[in-house]
Parts: C-alpha cells; structure tokens; sequence
C-alpha cells in the first residue's frame, strides 16, 4: 500500500498568482513523508535521531506538471524505492484531491548520517531490518523519474 494524506495548501506557502511557490512543493511533500512513517510505519524521526541516525538530503529531483493553488486539497504520496547500505531513494507525487491529476513528481535520495560523527555511515543492521519491509521492490527496474512520470501518466 503507498501511504497517502491530504493537505491544505496554504497562504503563506503561495505567490501572487495564489500558486504554490516551487519550494513549497518539496516542504509539503517532505513532510507528508514524516507523517506517512509515523502514521503508517509507526516510525519517529524522534526515535531514528535518538538511536544516532539522520539523514541529509543529497539530492532531489523534482518535476512540475500544474500549479498547486492557495486552498486547494491535494494528496500527497510517498514511498521508499530503494533502500541501500548508506542512501535511500524517495519517491513522493502530489495530487488534486481526487488523485486524477499529477502535480508534481520528486525523487529524493538521502544520504546516512552517524548522528555521533555526524559523518556519512552506513546504515545500523536494526535500521535495515526496519525498512527493508516498507521498500516498494515492484519498482526496482524503474531507472529514472522521466520514466516513471510516464508510468504515471499513461495509467
């Protein structure tokens, strides 16, 4: 099951024209996958930070397809393609509120960091242990976000 929530845009996230500024794109769907492992995984970033992990963003890749507007109800996906010794690789999309439209596409690839170092690490056994069920493995020969875009729009 890909984990999904609803969100608000909202004023202060928006420009003139009422749209969703580009940043705010990646802050919703960033957080939306807070939730969605806290919400559907019964994973803390409280409790990740306390056993000494963190993760940096290394890059995202990010596509835009039509504007988010002030008010708006979209729905937020996300899910965990690729899970590595040291980097996850996350995929979150952003919907109008009946899922029928693709706002954005962003992958987002992570990189492990040793909170007591605070240098790149691989990641612990227990953490592997804990993500390797949610990774989504049906997706695995997927090789770019241009290619599953178009998986996306053509269903």
């Amino acid at each position: 099951m890909e984990p999904k929530t609803f969100y608000k845009i909202r004023f202060t996230d928006c420009d003139s024209f009422k749209h969703l500024h580009n940043s705010g794109y990646i802050d919703y769907m960033l957080n939306a996958r807070e939730d969605h492992l806290k919400d559907f995984h019964d994973i803390s970033m409280t409790m990740l930070y306390e056993k000494g992990c963190g993760w940096m963003v290394n890059k995202h890749e990010i596509v835009y397809l039509a504007p988010a507007l002030y008010n708006e109800n979209v729905c937020i996906k996300s899910l965990l393609l690729k899970l590595s010794d040291d980097t996850l690789l996350v995929e979150m999309s952003m919907w109008n509120e009946q899922e029928t439209q693709l706002k954005a596409l962003l992958w987002t690839k992570f990189i492990h960091i040793n909170m007591q170092t605070g240098k790149r690490d691989k990641h612990p056994d227990w953490f592997i242990q804990l993500a390797k069920p949610i990774e989504n493995t049906t997706l695995q020969e997927v090789n770019s976000l241009n290619e599953k875009l178009a998986m996306l729009i053509r269903r």
